[in-house]
């Protein structure tokens, strides 16, 4: 997939030459590391649970504000007709803008590595939660922005596209919060589809194989339609 390259490189600058990876990353981290230190200065506790805790709901509106103009702004300006009559397919596309995204989100996180740090110097660090919390950031990350570029590949409108993506990743994310209100029958099925209850069983420091396919299954999923949203487009 040699058009993938190229895509994403694009992608990739056109967050950086503009104030969106700057404003986004900032207020990220200033939320984030309020959290953090919180936790630490005044509940006085040496650990990552709390921004392993919060980052998750920052997250729901995190992503899609970067996932949102993704394929809405190409439709905007009219630019996505001349990609899908250039010689790419279209899961091409999808991917290069995918992993730009993902690379920001990347950045963000490696940024919070700064936590761990303080928690290595002040005390023990139990490294198992630590690489399982920030895989199954990473993972959440990733399966957010699938879902954000179908909710972008729906409208040419941004807003429009960031409110569909918050209300899908919302709603996956709340399943596991409702169970004590449905019936038993239906619980177990709401807490596997919970995309935060998979989270949680990662971020305990064991990697379970069936929360990585669960994460890969979303990811798939939400890729498949939006390269689905644009093959549509080019046939309409």
């Amino acid at each position: 997939m040699p058009n993938v390259i190229p895509i994403f490189r694009k992608e990739l600058r056109s967050y950086f030459n503009s104030p969106i990876a700057y404003i986004v990353i900032t207020v990220f981290l200033l939320i984030s590391g309020w959290f953090f230190s919180t936790n630490l200065f005044l509940v006085n506790q040496a650990t990552l649970r709390s921004a392993f805790g919060v980052i998750p709901l920052i997250f729901i509106f995190f992503v899609p504000a970067i996932s949102m103009r993704l394929i809405s702004e190409e439709k905007k300006s009219g630019t996505i007709e001349l990609l899908v009559t250039m010689p790419i397919k279209d899961h091409e596309i999808i991917l290069g803008k995918f992993f730009s995204a993902l690379v920001l989100v990347a950045i963000a996180l490696i940024f919070t590595f700064f936590y761990g740090l303080t928690i290595a110097f002040l005390g023990n660090v139990d490294e198992g939660p630590v690489i399982g919390g920030y895989l199954g950031l990473l993972l959440m990350g990733a399966a957010y922005l699938a879902l954000g570029l179908f909710a972008s590949s729906l409208t040419e409108n941004q807003i429009v596209a960031f409110i569909v993506a918050f209300l899908i990743i919302f709603i996956l994310f709340m399943f596991d919060k409702i169970l004590f209100f449905v019936p038993t029958w239906m619980a177990s099925i709401l807490e596997y589809l919970s995309i935060d209850y998979h989270f949680n069983n990662i971020a305990r420091g064991v990697i379970d194989t069936r929360d990585v396919i669960y994460y890969l299954s979303i990811i798939v999923l939400g890729l498949t339609l939006a390269s689905h949203m644009i093959e549509r487009r080019k046939w309409s």
